[in-house]
């Protein structure tokens, strides 16, 4: 196996929104790929059929294009290989290591019954009866499971795991319906799909003990196995809706970027040292599973906001203007012709307190507003007091005649007319603020009228000067 290019995969089923587990689980999987320079695939576990729907199928498509997880081949459809999982079947028992079991639903549950009576697991008559003896009747296909010995998993995170063979029981192939069941489908699809590496959550590490008895009744190696441990919320608990978003969609639509989300998500159960912020191309060349921690990771929204934060801090202002405007437009938020020449302006000085693209479209507001403003009463207070007034139209001449509009020459002014005035920028801020923004939060004063501009600064100005009459 060590001499195979790695292939990994990811195999949601789609019965629902996709998982931030799942999406941490896929993430590996293709860190994995790239840092070993294999292949990161995608199979659709679509055999539930009455849940598989079309738009199931697109809320992973969606989740993983989001995230930039990107399959290295078309994605592969567990429900169309159902030929194949039934030659894996007729192989096995051509090898004696599954058996037909035609016991009645009354017989299996007098089985069971005695199963538990006697602390072992349940063990068919067909396991060791003749062909020659079948009835005419339905029946399943059953692993022929070994009794003796052990079934040992070297794990990958969780280190060697040992099953006593008496414990594991003649688990279902085939049901009656010639359907194959989960475990007999993912043998067969991981072996064609010539997948290495099993990555997964450790929810599935019994599932491996299974996994690997199928390999063997076929003659196949075993892949290499990683179960990665569950993430928690921040109380220690399994995640759950208590603790907030669950989905990859949801945290999209509350305004995390999807490189964020890789760089928080890579964090959950490995790092790097104790590097926090990092790019995908040093998470590639630092990445190995054995490096992953067995202990569930606590989901951290301070440590993703900060992420996100830093993120939106070292964006391209017109892609975060294309990601505002959505949400303004979400909002019915009445946009202009050139509100995205204005958003690219403005962003840059309202983004360092964002930590959300919802928080960075709020910050957009003032600067989206047609005049006349829609002032707020404390703005519209401020704005018009008549002291305020006075000095304001004072400083709208010397912002007239500011020699250039930059944050360091209007700063200069700002200092400047203060002095001259004799009183602390305190005493004038507010009320420009206000004059500015009609009282919708804005960044510091000199950042405001860089991103108004001048002309709709002091046209700003000139309507809040109009306030007095």
């Amino acid at each position: 196996m060590s001499d195979k290019p790695v292939v990994t995969r990811i195999a949601p089923s789609p019965t629902g929104a996709m998982h931030i587990g799942t999406a941490r689980t896929a993430l590996f999987n293709w860190l994995y790929a790239r840092h070993t320079g294999g292949k990161f695939l995608l199979r659709i576990e679509d055999t539930d059929r009455e849940r598989s729907t079309a738009e199931a199928v697109q809320v992973i498509f969606d989740g993983l294009a989001w995230l930039g997880l990107e399959a290295d081949e078309t994605p592969v459809f567990q429900a169309a290989r159902a030929d194949r999982h039934a030659r894996a079947v007729e192989e096995m028992l051509s090898r004696g290591s599954a058996y037909r079991d035609y016991m009645t639903p009354d017989e299996l549950e007098a089985e069971r019954t005695a199963a538990r009576a006697e602390g072992r697991v349940v063990r068919s008559p067909w396991r060791n009866a003749s062909p020659n003896d079948a009835p005419d009747r339905p029946f399943v296909v059953r692993l022929k499971a070994p009794v003796l010995g052990e079934t040992v998993i070297d794990d990958q995170v969780k280190g060697r795991v040992v099953f006593h063979n008496k414990d594991l029981d003649d688990l279902i192939l085939l049901r009656t319906d010639g359907t194959p069941t989960y475990n007999l489908a993912v043998v067969a699809d991981d072996h064609e799909m010539g997948v290495t590496h099993v990555i997964r959550g450790d929810d599935h590490l019994n599932n491996a003990a299974r996994q690997t008895l199928i390999y063997e009744g076929l003659g196949w190696t075993p892949p290499i196995w990683a179960h990665l441990p569950l993430i928690h919320g921040p109380d220690g608990t399994k995640l759950s809706k208590r603790h907030g978003a669950q989905a990859v969609s949801e945290f999209a639509d509350m305004g995390y970027l999807p490189e964020a989300m890789r760089n928080y998500l890579a964090k959950l159960g490995w790092g790097h040292g104790d590097d926090e912020i990092f790019s995908d191309e040093q998470a590639v060349g630092w990445f190995d599973i054995k490096d992953v921690v067995g202990a569930p990771a606590r989901l951290d929204w301070a440590k993703l906001n900060h992420l996100n934060n830093h993120y939106i801090r070292e964006a391209d202002p017109a892609r975060l203007a294309g990601l505002v405007t959505a949400i303004h437009r979400s909002r019915d938020f009445p946009l202009h012709d050139d509100h995205l020449a204005v958003l690219t302006q403005v962003i840059p000085f309202v983004r360092d307190g964002a930590k959300t693209t919802l928080e960075l479209a709020d910050a957009t507001v003032f600067a989206l507003h047609r005049r006349p403003l829609p002032f707020t009463d404390k703005a519209r207070e401020l704005a018009s007091n008549p002291e305020f007034l006075d000095r304001l139209r004072r400083l709208r001449e010397d912002l007239a005649a500011a020699p250039a509009w930059n944050v360091p020459t209007l700063e200069g002014v700002n200092r400047a007319f203060a002095e001259r005035e004799g009183v602390g920028l305190g005493k004038i801020g507010p009320g420009l603020r206000a004059a500015l923004s009609g009282g919708a939060p804005a960044p510091d004063l000199a950042g405001a009228l860089v991103s108004l501009g001048k002309d709709e600064s002091l046209a700003r100005l000139d309507e809040a000067l109009s306030l007095g009459g």
